[in-house]
């Protein structure tokens, strides 16, 4: 097993996790068969319980995995599903080391930070990478080194490659390069702090990925090289590109591969990127825009819909258009509708509680009324019925019981499951789920299949009581649980595209294969025009 170790240092953001699943993309199309593990020092057990705004969107994986979003690059960069163990926090790492100090199993030790916490954290990256049967294992270091939840993670890491030997595990540092004053000098000082307090640490980096908004000098490398005692051809220039997926060709071109090659003792394959090309050029080629509307109540952040953002730009290269997002908050539209015009398709994304809840159903009520393409996903999924029910149907106090709100028609409830349930961590229903869609339906005509599998994270569902008397004009519930009784889509007959989901196709979404209900609803918003 050979493993790669992405850190950063400076400041957060500078694209680890980018750079963590370009490597990956390169070495799985060498050839190699690759894994990725993130590493969150937070003491969280997992993201599942926290708000989009602090750390962005939660992912799901197919088991049921609510993990950080940097999964959902390594899934869409490698092509490949991963679990909830490839997701390292804080959090884990403790329960487990004290659930094996409640039963014993330290042999009457003191038990310490080092070596039971360290030793807990080798053996999960060991455990993790060793059973996914891959090659190589890309093990992303969160937050920035130097910070005080990193150091139990950062000396285990400098006992992996004492353990398992120089020659099998590689330190990739990346690092910030600003550029100050008029002349635009590009800096080394942060680089040279940063690789100081790594090497402080136990740990001597193989090879700098420097970020910086333009190409690094030649004067800039060398000096990097000479003062952090990396070889000049290690400093890598990872500068500001307009397409985040030509990364991995950034780093090809300077020879990233060759150095992991070499440091591991790798035989030495040229990936095959051909695909990836073709990806980038339908991408960079396409001249028509549509502009897609996302209705959310977290927009100030963007991270918080990443997935959403990559499940569009993924149907779009395919189908030859270039998205234009405009990002609503969904309390700007509890008193009008002028954000959504000119829009050419509404999505609503998953969320929870009241508050943004009625801009987002007048955002559905726009959208079914004015024959524009619409997506619901989730929460979304849910706000459709209830905006059907209300105005459609003429239940007027339509409403969902998790709005708290007393009315004859609580058309989205509680699933049953859930009743009595107090804790909040992974206790949804979560993960994959088979899904039976009718024949002679639009979803039927997405899919092309009878059977699909998609990730679910709710508490909720549509209410069974009501499922008859919403199906009574346009509306069909065209996909259901394989018991029958769970509602997963919804589409309405009387309009162009009008669909919703109950699970999140966006966590299927890959580039070279995009989600069909993304697809469907780019195309539907481009025959508009």
């Amino acid at each position: 097993m050979k493993y790669i170790i992405v850190s950063g240092g400076v400041l957060s953001g500078l694209g680890k996790g980018i750079t963590a699943s370009s490597i990956g993309l390169l070495l799985k199309s060498a050839g190699y068969r690759v894994t990725a593990i993130k590493i969150d020092p937070y003491l969280n057990c997992d993201a599942g319980t926290m708000n989009p705004y602090q750390h962005g969107e939660v992912y799901v994986m197919n088991d049921g995995g609510e993990v950080d979003l940097d999964l959902g690059n390594y899934e869409r960069f490698l092509d490949t599903d991963m679990t909830r163990d490839n997701n390292i926090t804080t959090g884990k790492v403790y329960q487990s080391v004290i659930r094996k100090e409640r039963e014993g199993k330290y042999l009457g030790n003191t038990v310490q930070i080092i070596p039971h916490i360290t030793n807990e954290i080798r053996e999960n990256i060991i455990h993790v990478s060793r059973d996914s049967g891959s090659d190589v294992a890309i093990v992303e270091l969160g937050g920035t080194v130097g910070d005080i939840e990193s150091m139990p993670f950062i000396e285990a890491l400098r006992q992996l490659r004492m353990g398992e030997g120089a020659e099998n595990v590689i330190f990739i540092h990346t690092t910030l390069v600003p550029i100050m004053g008029v002349v635009g000098e590009q800096k080394t000082k942060p680089t040279q702090h940063s690789v100081k307090e790594l090497k402080g640490l136990g740990i001597q980096p193989d090879v700098i990925v420097a970020r910086c908004k333009e190409p690094l000098n030649a004067s800039t490398q060398a000096k990097i090289s000479l003062f952090c005692d990396v070889p000049k051809e290690a400093v890598i220039s990872a500068h500001d590109l307009s397409n985040v997926y030509r990364v991995p060709l950034l780093l090809l071109e300077q020879g990233i591969t060759d150095i992991i090659y070499e440091t591991l003792s790798m035989e030495p394959r040229t990936p095959d990127i051909e695909d990836w090309k073709g990806f980038i050029d339908s991408m960079e080629s396409a001249d028509k825009e549509v502009t897609i509307a996302l209705v959310g109540k977290y927009t100030d952040l963007k991270d918080a819909y990443i997935s959403h953002a990559k499940a569009i730009s993924h149907a779009s290269a395919a189908l030859g258009v270039v998205p234009v997002l405009k990002w609503i908050e969904s309390t700007d539209l509890e008193e009008a509708h002028d954000p959504l015009k000119g829009v050419d398709a509404v999505i609503i994304p998953g969320g929870f509680g009241v508050r943004g809840s009625e801009g987002k159903i007048k955002a559905i009520q726009h959208a079914r009324e004015n024959d524009i393409p619409f997506l619901g996903i989730c929460f979304g999924f849910q706000l459709a019925a209830i905006e059907y029910a209300r105005n459609v149907m003429g239940w007027e106090d339509a409403t969902s019981a998790e709005f708290e709100i007393e009315s004859e028609h609580i058309v989205v409830d509680l699933l049953p499951e859930q009743i009595g349930v107090t804790d909040m961590g992974s206790t949804m229903r979560l993960g994959a789920h088979d899904v039976l869609v009718a024949d002679d339906t639009m979803a039927h005509d997405i899919y092309g299949s009878t059977t699909i599998s998609e990730r679910h994270r709710h508490r909720f569902e549509i209410n069974p009581e009501f499922i008859e008397p919403l199906q009574e004009s346009a509306l069909t519930f065209s996909g259901r649980d394989t018991e029958g009784i769970r509602m997963e889509l919804l589409e309405l007959s009387d309009h162009p595209f009008f669909m919703a989901s109950q699970f999140h196709p966006e966590f299927r979404s890959r580039p070279l294969r995009p989600a069909p209900l993304y697809h469907a609803l780019v195309r539907a918003a481009r025959d508009r025009r």
